[in-house]
């Protein structure tokens, strides 16, 4: 986050571009070298139009802004996101437009949030819940870093209980899929009868015990078995990708 708690730092041209297209006026500040100052033109018009400060700042001043060197050569200053949790009436919504989710249990690296925002994005699913959990990564910095514009493209959401909101998102009617490293039954390219809500849990401990039992059915990737498991966010694309993704 940047020197305010209620800002923060978007890095990156992919998601700095991404931020500008989908909500330009939420741009704030804007710092670049001068290398991508070349390719920002249209943003800074933007930004010079609304009276905002935009600057090409040298390398090392521009990593003291981003308070990272994993800049990309470009931060953006916004108002950091205000997650919501969703209510029946929101649940009902989904359920009757057969929305497909990815809820993520106690996943701790921001680094594996930003890649699994990026997979949603890019097949098309656009809401993702996280508990408020003091192990649960924020969409905050890294995460929209490495996200490369895909937390521009979905919703994050956060509930205070997992667990009953998939007690209520099967009872809405929604397949709640977790995900398990073995003994789930093995995922298969099948349209499903009705909406999904992926699960993937923790990165070394899995889902917690009353998530698990929350779910209509649990999940697993066969593999070779030379190895023990994937890392989440690969599982995360694998899985996405046969029980979430649109396929012609």
């Amino acid at each position: 986050m940047s020197a305010n708690s209620k800002e923060l730092n978007l890095c990156g041209l992919a998601a700095v571009r991404s931020r500008f297209e989908r909500e330009p006026a939420s741009i704030k500040r804007l710092f670049f070298d001068e290398a991508t100052g070349r390719k920002v033109g249209a943003i800074c018009k933007a930004l010079a139009a609304a009276r905002k400060v935009y600057r090409c700042v040298p390398p090392a001043e521009l990593e003291k802004i981003a308070g990272s060197i994993h800049h990309g050569g470009i931060v953006a200053v916004i108002d950091a996101p205000k997650l919501r949790a969703p209510d029946t009436v929101t649940i009902g919504k989904w359920a009757a437009t057969r929305t497909p989710l990815v809820l993520l249990d106690r996943i701790g690296n921001a680094h594996n949030l930003g890649a699994i925002a990026r997979t949603a994005a890019f097949f098309g699913v656009e809401h993702i819940i996280i508990p408020a959990h003091p192990q649960a990564a924020l969409p905050g910095e890294a995460a929209y870093r490495v996200s490369e514009g895909g937390l521009e493209q979905v919703e994050v959401w956060r509930t205070p209980d997992l667990a009953k909101l998939l007690r209520d998102l099967a009872a809405a009617g929604y397949d709640v899929a977790g995900a398990a490293a073995r003994g789930g039954k093995p995922v298969a390219l099948s349209g499903p009868a009705k909406p999904v809500a992926l699960v993937l849990g923790n990165e070394e401990h899995g889902l917690a015990p009353e998530v698990e039992k929350a779910c209509t059915r649990m999940v697993t990737i066969p593999g070779s078995g030379r190895v023990e498991s994937l890392n989440v966010s690969v599982a995360g694309a694998v899985l996405i990708y046969a029980l979430l993704a649109k396929k012609s």
